[in-house]
């Protein structure tokens, strides 16, 4: 067997990657810039064309169920560390709760998105985005939640491929709950792309666990905030333990008031799966999606 020597920039990646993954433990957050990003998801199998595919992903999507300003599709995958691979589930509605930490208009209800099809599943970008979040987050200790089992070894991962979207009837809000926490072990939100976005738009704001439920972003105790990180180059990614932080978004706003403004993303809602008595237990199921199979090896 013939054995080929690692690249440079392979090992390079590596390295990044190792680094990245001490920095998440120790800080229990990392930004990571896409020019960063990019060789880790390359090393990982994404292609530079599934990588410039990406940019127009969002370009299919929906009217979102409950939000006028957002365009939106969602799955649900299964980060199944026992066979080394991340796989799609079936479909299932969506529920998040004031319990949780998300205080809106729609906090409980049932939510029902268009699914993510083949054009964004079938994008060896994704794959990569999948593993590169397992690498990260897998074994870190991290505050429990209640109602999750811990203990599996295994995560449920629903993605979000969302459009704000600001025109001269609506100011998109990427975070209209204001401060508040996802109801997932680890966030990670993927920025794709904008248009016509002003450059101080979409600003998200970390907070600790002091900070009140539904507050906006600028009515929070600065004693509360953490940082700020701005999302602005194609795959800017941010990763935090979703249970330790709180976080809330400024508005989109446009440079030509005349035009609409866009801003696309990617959000990684990663959590144990749920135990009777939480509000998604009835939307939880473990079982494969069989007309959209998906499958990408961990090991």
């Amino acid at each position: 067997m013939t054995i080929r020597p690692i690249s440079a920039e392979t090992r390079a990646a590596i390295a990044d990657l190792i680094l990245l993954r001490e920095q998440f433990i120790k800080n229990r957050l990392i930004f990571v810039e896409g020019a960063r990003i990019i060789p880790i998801l390359k090393v990982l199998g994404a292609t530079d064309k599934d990588l410039e595919k990406m940019k127009t992903v969002s370009n299919t999507l929906r009217d979102d169920p409950t939000l006028p300003f957002r365009k939106s599709k969602n799955g649900r995958f299964y980060f199944d560390f026992e066979q080394s691979q991340v796989r799609r589930l079936e479909y299932q509605p969506f529920a998040l709760s004031a319990e949780e930490d998300f205080v809106r208009h729609d906090s409980g209800q049932t939510r029902k998105f268009q699914e993510v099809d083949e054009d964004l599943q079938g994008n060896s970008t994704l794959h990569a985005l999948l593993v590169f979040k397992a690498l990260i987050f897998r074994g870190v200790p991290i505050k429990q939640r209640p109602k999750l089992n811990y203990d599996t070894e295994n995560f449920v991962c629903t993605l979000f491929n969302l459009r704000t979207v600001t025109n001269k009837d609506l100011v998109g809000e990427p975070a209209l709950e204001g401060v508040h926490s996802d109801g997932v072990d680890f966030t990670m939100t993927t920025f794709l792309g904008s248009e016509n976005m002003t450059s101080d738009s979409a600003v998200t704001f970390v907070h600790d666990m002091r900070a009140k439920n539904a507050l906006r972003w600028d009515e929070v105790n600065p004693v509360h905030t953490m940082g700020s990180y701005q999302h602005r180059d194609f795959l800017d990614t941010l990763l935090f333990v979703d249970h330790e932080r709180k976080h809330s978004l400024s508005p989109v706003h446009a440079v030509d008031p005349v035009c609409p403004a866009t801003r696309d993303m990617l959000i990684f809602f990663t959590r144990k799966p749920v135990v009777e008595g939480h509000i998604s237990h009835p939307y939880d199921s473990l079982n494969p999606h069989h007309s959209l199979p998906m499958r990408v090896e961990l090991a």
